[in-house]
């Protein structure tokens, strides 16, 4: 007998708990990771916020609450195993129990493989790849205690349409095959992995860097649908794949960007 359907209210995140990565952001910002935790909260999940900066993860938590919501701040650098490993056993110890992990942190990087400094190669591989592979050594064994559960991993379009950001585009197309692989390896076990590569959203991170209201023009008309997106695009995604709405999908990529990947190749601003 097929389980019972999900009401369209019911995403199944209820009493759940979650740990979102890179969940910070500037100010009252909406990036992808500080969406996502703001989403998942909203839905009735609790939320480990994570975030290099303690005081961005606390913020974003600060924003939970003012919803009604429950969340808690903890500080990071996921390139340490030791500091992954303490990230799960904090959920755990202040929530008892840990069902999803959103994968979120990620830093940039252009040039070709000539113009490349390798030490900057490494630390993009380090930041992109090794902390997602770091957290979920961790959190998955976490998740098959109570069950199973699922992770998205946070990749880009970039994989997809490399456009003179060579470290980064690679390091995103690992993201992907590390997601399929961890799908295989345990959906047997009840943990579904997917992947979410978001476009040309307008994000804290974005602007941050003093983006041109030209390039932004240019952005949103990369997309085919003629809008910006933002992080809350992303955190909706990354929501229903975490959901129980999502729950026959493993092992996926699933593109937020409006349609930019349709169109020919775009200028290195489209980063997403």
């Amino acid at each position: 007998m097929p389980s019972k359907t999900p009401q369209p209210d019911d995403l199944g995140l209820a009493g759940k708990v979650a740990i979102v990565t890179g969940g910070g952001a500037a100010g009252d910002g909406i990036g992808n990771g500080r969406a996502a935790a703001m989403l998942l909260a909203r839905a009735g999940a609790r939320v480990l916020v994570v975030d290099v900066q303690r005081e961005l993860a606390e913020h974003t938590v600060a924003m939970i609450a003012a919803e009604g919501g429950e969340a808690a701040a903890h500080a990071a650098d996921l390139t340490d195993e030791a500091q992954c490993r303490a990230m799960v056993a904090a959920a755990l110890e202040r929530f008892g129990r840990l069902d999803f992990l959103d994968n979120n942190v990620g830093i940039g990087s252009r040039g070709s493989v000539v113009e490349e400094d390798p030490q900057v190669w490494r630390r993009v591989m380090q930041v992109n790849v090794e902390t997602m592979f770091l957290a979920s050594k961790y959190a998955v064994p976490a998740m098959i205690e109570t069950g199973g559960g699922a992770i998205v991993n946070v990749a880009s379009i970039s994989a997809l349409r490399p456009r003179g950001l060579t470290a980064y585009s690679t390091s995103k197309g690992a993201v992907i095959a590390l997601t399929r692989a961890m799908a295989v390896d345990h959906g047997p076990q009840g943990v579904r992995v997917n992947c979410v590569a978001p476009g040309p959203v307008y994000t804290p991170m974005v602007y941050g860097r003093g983006m041109s209201e030209t390039n932004r023009e240019q952005r949103r008309k990369a997309s085919v649908l003629g809008i910006e997106g933002s992080g809350w695009d992303v955190g909706l995604a990354v929501r229903f794949l975490l959901s129980a709405h999502a729950r026959f999908i493993t092992g996926q990529t699933l593109v937020v960007d409006g349609g930019a990947t349709l169109r020919g190749p775009a200028r290195a601003t489209d980063e997403g």
